[in-house]
C-alpha cells in the first residue's frame, strides 16, 4: 500500500512507507547532523508525524527548497534508507537510473515524479492541512 500526501480531500501517492521514511532519514542524517527536526521542524516533525497546518505551509515550502538545494551536493550513495538501522539498504541496492546524479534527484514517486516537485506542487492547493498517510 503506498504512502502519500492528503491535501484537503485529494490523495497524492508517493511510494511505500519505507520509501517515505528513507526520504526523511536521508534529510536528517545528511542535513541535520542526525538530530531529527533540528533544522527543518515543519517537514521533519509536523509533516512526518502526520499533519502540517495550512498556517505552516509557506515555512515548510521554504524548508523544502533549502533541502533540495543542499541535497544537490550529495552523491546518490549517501542515501539513508533507515536512520534507525544504517545497515539497511534500498531494495534496488545501487542499481539506479543514470539520470540520478545527486540526492535531490534520488527520490522519485510511484508516479515517476521527483518528490520535491510533487510536494511543492500539491502544497499550494491546501485550505486546511496536509497529512502524510501510510
Amino acid at each position: 500500500m503506498p504512502a502519500g500526501l492528503k491535501v484537503d480531500f485529494l490523495w497524492y501517492p508517493i511510494g511505500t512507507g519505507d520509501f517515505v521514511h528513507a526520504f526523511f532519514s536521508t534529510i536528517c542524517y545528511n542535513l541535520e547532523e542526525k538530530k531529527w527536526g533540528s533544522r527543518f521542524p515543519c517537514l521533519m516533525n509536523d509533516l512526518y508525524q502526520g499533519e502540517l497546518s495550512y498556517k505552516d505551509v509557506d515555512r515548510a515550502k521554504e524548508e523544502l527548497s533549502v533541502i533540495k538545494k543542499e541535497l544537490e551536493k550529495f552523491s546518490p550513495d549517501k542515501v539513508i534508507w533507515d536512520i534507525e538501522d544504517l545497515s539497511k539498504q534500498p531494495p534496488w541496492g545501487k542499481n539506479i537510473s543514470p539520470e540520478i546524479k545527486n540526492l535531490s534527484d534520488y527520490f522519485i514517486t510511484c508516479d515517476g515524479e521527483n518528490i520535491f516537485d510533487e510536494m511543492m506542487k500539491h502544497s499550494g492547493k491546501q485550505k486546511r492541512k496536509i497529512r502524510t498517510l501510510s
